[in-house]
């Protein structure tokens, strides 16, 4: 295995957790938004700091940042501090929280896909294009209808857990996790 960045560790870590948490969560999918509501606010937070990790390292080595990520980052703090504090109203936050930040997640790793083809290639290119444009439509369907939003969130959520924990595995394997 070549020499990982800090950055690289972080996301392969962050990705085997991600990993393990959409495996709880697809196992227990309606308990997932009351129980779990701990654990989604720490990984929140985990991402928010992930994403703004990214808009930093960027910034320094190629002089511009992705402003995108940064806000991004910003609202998974939020949402994860405020599942952090107040668990058991886990299930109206993510129906009305989720969503919304599930939107601005997608559209942050979309605003980062020429950066990620020109360093991880095109597979991983291709790879987040697909689950961040169906993560957006997921997402509005999901702002449009909040019944479906509580009906159906756990399952959502453990999938794109799982999907991006398998992106995050990907970037820390591939180029992106060595070079920055």
């Amino acid at each position: 295995m070549k020499n990982r960045s800090k950055f690289g560790i972080l996301e392969l870590i962050f990705g085997v957790l991600l990993i393990i948490l959409s495996f709880f969560t697809l196992s227990r999918p309606v308990q997932a938004l009351t129980n779990f509501a701990f654990i989604y606010a720490i990984f929140a937070i985990i991402t928010g700091i992930v994403d703004i990790v990214f808009y930093t390292k960027l910034e320094k080595r190629t002089g511009f940042g992705s402003t995108s990520a940064l806000i991004g980052g910003i609202l998974s703090i939020i949402v994860g501090i405020i599942m952090f504090i107040y668990p058991e109203v886990g299930t109206i936050t993510f129906a009305i929280l989720f969503p919304i930040w599930f939107i601005a997640h997608c559209i942050t790793r979309l605003a980062n896909l020429s950066f990620v083809k020109y360093v991880a290639g095109n597979g991983y290119y291709y790879f987040s294009l697909i689950i961040n444009i169906l993560g957006i439509i997921a997402g509005l369907l999901l702002v449009f209808n909040p019944y479906a939003s509580i009906v159906s969130l756990g399952y959502i959520i453990g999938l794109y857990l799982l999907l991006f924990g398998i992106f995050s595995l990907g970037i820390g394997l591939s180029k992106l996790g060595e070079n920055i």
